[in-house]
């Protein structure tokens, strides 16, 4: 049988469909709805009936293939059953599936505790921690706490957060961030910032943060096991007691912090030079390396030499140490005097 293009058009129409356990549900078309008003009427129609018709069993066809119209209460019934059948399937196995997590839950919790105090449980492995940080944002409802020290994250790390940050977001989860203050000269970190400050979050830069760590509606907080390989190994953290110490860090450090603002189309935020040497210059006072510093600072060795050789041209020193020796002797750091 050869049909017009139009006709054909309205026969994908009216059989656009949604499957849920095999039974489907098709949507009238205009040209259905005109069709069953003119059959109901007794008028010839010299055209083919349209499908939605026949699906929704509107019309059906004796043995010799003529059409009978059904009255549409009569049509719904045999619909309508196996779709709520259906649905009761499917509550019933969401009931199910509910239930056995939560006895799953009692035992995890129980397998985890020690002597009624639940302990810290170690995560190995780069994925299973990428996967379990992702489960636990994607279940928090009210506030998602981090802060990231190193500076600057790999790009394909941030697409990742956008993925699950964005959607917490939606659901009116309230988020802060503190990075460091070298990030805003990363423009992968800045982009992020963008997307997610537009969608409500909250970002603020220190010169230096205490650690990584994540805490999710202070219920569970992550953190890295400082005695193993920092990528490889994290803390899950579910005592009260240790998540409200950390949550009192994180406060502690949001007040000292410096707001982060960007937005398409505008500069970059300032890197606070001045407050970034003075850190530099008083961890270089107490003895650390270059290399040192910079990973404490999230920040190159090549940009903490280029601070330490700024501070040696304004002091006239010769050596480190007589940097270290000028430095403490006039009291710029103690002073907070611009070096």
């Amino acid at each position: 049988m050869i049909m017009h293009r139009e006709n054909l058009k309205d026969v994908q129409m009216c059989t656009k469909a949604d499957k849920l356990n095999n039974v489907q549900a098709s949507e009238i078309c205009e040209r259905g709805l005109e069709f069953y008003a003119r059959f109901l009427k007794g008028h010839s129609i010299n055209q083919e009936c349209p499908e939605c018709l026949t699906r929704l069993g509107l019309l059906r066809r004796t043995e010799d293939g003529r059409l009978v119209a059904i009255p549409p209460g009569l049509a719904a019934g045999s619909l309508v059953r196996p779709m709520e059948a259906a649905i009761d399937r499917q509550q019933h196995a969401l009931d199910a599936v509910r239930t056995s997590i939560q006895r799953a839950e009692q035992v995890y919790r129980d397998t985890y505790r020690e002597d009624g105090v639940q302990a810290a449980r170690v995560i190995s492995g780069a994925d299973i921690i990428s996967t379990t940080l992702a489960s636990a944002v994607e279940s928090c409802q009210e506030e998602l706490l981090t802060a990231q020290p190193g500076g600057g994250r790999p790009q394909e790390l941030l697409a990742k957060a956008l993925d699950t940050d964005l959607p917490a977001l939606a659901r009116g989860v309230r988020q802060r961030t503190i990075y460091q203050h070298t990030v805003r000269t990363h423009s992968p970190t800045l982009f992020y910032v963008e997307q997610i400050s537009a969608a409500g979050a909250e970002v603020r830069t220190l010169d230096e943060v205490f650690d990584r760590i994540i805490v999710c509606d202070q219920r569970i907080a992550f953190v890295p096991d400082p005695g193993e390989q920092r990528s490889q190994t994290a803390l899950a953290i579910e005592h009260p007691g240790l998540i409200r110490y950390l949550v009192g860090m994180f406060e502690h450090a949001w007040e000292r912090a410096t707001p982060l603002q960007y937005s398409p189309g505008a500069h970059r935020p300032p890197l606070l030079a001045d407050e970034t040497r003075r850190s530099v210059l008083q961890l270089m006072v107490n003895g650390y390396t270059d290399e040192a510093i910079a990973g404490r600072l999230g920040m190159s060795v090549r940009t903490v030499a280029t601070h330490v050789r700024k501070a040696s041209e304004i002091f006239n020193s010769r050596s480190r140490a007589q940097l270290a020796y000028l430095i403490a002797k006039a009291g710029v750091l103690d002073e907070g005097i611009d070096p």
